[in-house]
């Protein structure tokens, strides 16, 4: 695993060997960056973008965001051991001004008191569940996004989430096993 472009572009990241986490695969990081970057049903700038990285895992996302030159970016995942990776790889990678690690549950990241907006919201929850449904509209009802926003959804393939009551989906791309659905809230 390593990063794809960018300041950092070829640096290796450590990874998690677990079943119960799955780092984002290169191929399918570099598809999400291609569509951020060319679609014209969004309009996103890498560099001025404020980032929440949800279930970050090892931060895969969320580092390749950094070595694009985010303006910031917050990492939420609960798991201990894939946040020891995660901080082992932003001190790997010297990252350390525009990145914070959140060490909780998304929900209860979500019910804080958080005034902060993001251009980018990242989910990437286990594919067996689909609580993150609750927390699309715990973010939809604190509107933590700002009016030009994208949501990246990583879901399984064969998952069929009912997601058309929270979000207009925009694009969905299909990669092997994943799904990645690019979305706007709806009003």
């Amino acid at each position: 695993m390593r990063i794809i472009a960018g300041k950092f572009k070829g640096k290796n990241l450590s990874f998690l060997k677990s079943s119960t986490t799955r780092p984002l695969k290169d191929s399918v990081k570099e598809n999400i960056f291609n569509v951020i970057a060319h679609s014209n049903l969004f309009n996103i700038d890498l560099k001025k973008s404020n980032v929440l990285d949800l279930y970050s895992g090892i931060g895969s996302f969320g580092l390749e965001c950094i070595s694009r030159e985010v303006k910031k970016i917050t990492f939420v995942e609960k798991n201990i051991s894939a946040v020891k990776i995660l901080r082992k790889n932003l001190t790997h990678l010297k990252i350390n001004n525009n990145a914070s690690v959140v060490v909780d549950d998304v929900l209860n990241f979500l019910k804080k008191d958080n005034s902060e907006k993001f251009e980018i919201i990242f989910l990437d929850p286990p594919f067996a569940e689909n609580y993150y449904i609750k927390d699309l509209e715990l973010i939809k009802k604190k509107q933590i996004y700002t009016k030009n926003h994208v949501i990246i959804i990583h879901r399984e393939d064969k998952s069929s989430d009912d997601l058309n009551m929270i979000l207009n989906p925009l694009v969905i791309k299909k990669y092997r096993r994943s799904k990645i659905i690019f979305a706007k809230f709806l009003n």
